[in-house]
């Protein structure tokens, strides 16, 4: 968090003195300069003065222009600049919500910043979007290709992209061309990758669309998607349950748990209430079905084949498997002795 070395309440109320009271009391109102810190609405602080909204917006933007114009805010250029030189430590654009709370946590102190990049012509805002977040730069052509770039990220992801920190910031740069060495870091391709509302992390860090359940998870069978795919290999139901309960706080229950994956098509049943996930290469179906997809994609093979192929796809007993091997119906020897599909 930043500090500021000059003291925003008394700045705010050097600059605001040349104003008459009227519109001094709007500014105040307008922006929560107040005791309240709660910034009214236009219609609200019209009907307290019985005129329109359309004329407090008018007393507003004069106000502005009032303040602008004033020896007393010239007098405070250090103070802007100072938050201009803040702002572009953070990489010259950011959400507002973030540049408000780097400055301070109290909300009073960023009302009265707020005010202050009204005010200065060195910052340009953007309202938010369906895109984008509610931001402020300093930098009209960098927020440009900071905006393209994002688009262009999101557009290269798939619903099903769950990508690590290191990476996302990797392909983010990948995507922006052109900028200074001083905005090629880490921490700032965060605060850019967090002005998109389409691209974000979830709860174990990884990032993707928001909209997809990788990202957004609504229940226990998206939990345990993250769950698994972070330990990497098939879990049992009770270990997924578990894990869920110990990593999200979410009492989770084995047989929800259990029902859960049965239902979802990403998880795949490889042995007794163990589960893989199905993009690990896992085929859902009986020990018989996956001994026939195994001998029509590779041949004939032997015995001892056969098994420890299976055995890469399913946790199961030898002898379940050779059970099923010696099944006329399904399976036969050819002439060098290896299995082949009926």
């Amino acid at each position: 968090m930043a500090t500021t070395t000059f003291k925003p309440k008394q700045v705010t109320k050097k600059i605001l003195s040349p104003l008459r009271d009227r519109a001094y009391d709007v500014i105040i109102n307008r922006f929560g300069l107040n005791n309240e810190t709660q910034r009214k609405t236009l219609e609200a602080i019209g009907n307290t003065y019985g005129i329109t909204r359309e004329r407090v917006r008018q007393i507003e933007n004069a106000a502005l222009n009032s303040i602008r114009k004033s020896d007393e805010y010239k007098g405070e250029k250090a103070s802007f600049d100072e938050l201009k030189s803040i702002m572009e430590k953070l990489g010259s654009i950011v959400s507002e919500e973030e540049f408000l709370g780097h400055i301070s946590k109290d909300q009073k102190i960023q009302n009265h910043i707020h005010l202050y990049l009204v005010l200065h012509d060195d910052f340009k805002k953007e309202k938010e979007d369906e895109n984008f977040k509610t931001r402020w730069y300093t930098d009209e052509e960098l927020a440009g290709k900071i905006h393209a770039s994002l688009k262009n990220l999101y557009e290269s992801l798939s619903d099903e992209d769950l990508i690590p920190e290191g990476e996302i910031v990797a392909k983010f740069f990948d995507h922006l061309k052109d900028i200074s060495e001083k905005y090629k870091n880490e921490e700032i391709a965060k605060r850019y990758l967090s002005l998109s509302k389409n691209i974000s992390k979830n709860p174990l860090g990884d990032w993707g669309r928001t909209d997809s359940s990788n990202v957004n998870t609504r229940g226990i069978k998206d939990y345990a998607f993250l769950m698994m795919r972070k330990h990497g290999s098939p879990m049992h139901f009770r270990e997924v349950a578990e894990a869920i309960s110990n990593t999200f706080g979410k009492k989770t229950h084995f047989a929800t748990c259990h029902n859960e994956l049965i239902k979802d098509n990403r998880f795949v049943l490889v042995g007794r209430g163990i589960y893989a996930l199905a993009e690990w290469g896992y085929k859902s179906g009986v020990v018989k079905d996956v001994i026939k997809d195994i001998l029509k994609k590779d041949g004939p093979m032997s015995k001892e084949d056969v098994v420890d192929r299976v055995l890469k796809e399913r946790y199961l007993k030898k002898n379940t498997i050779l059970v099923n091997l010696q099944n006329p119906k399904y399976f036969k020897k050819n002439k060098e002795g290896l299995y082949t599909v009926a």
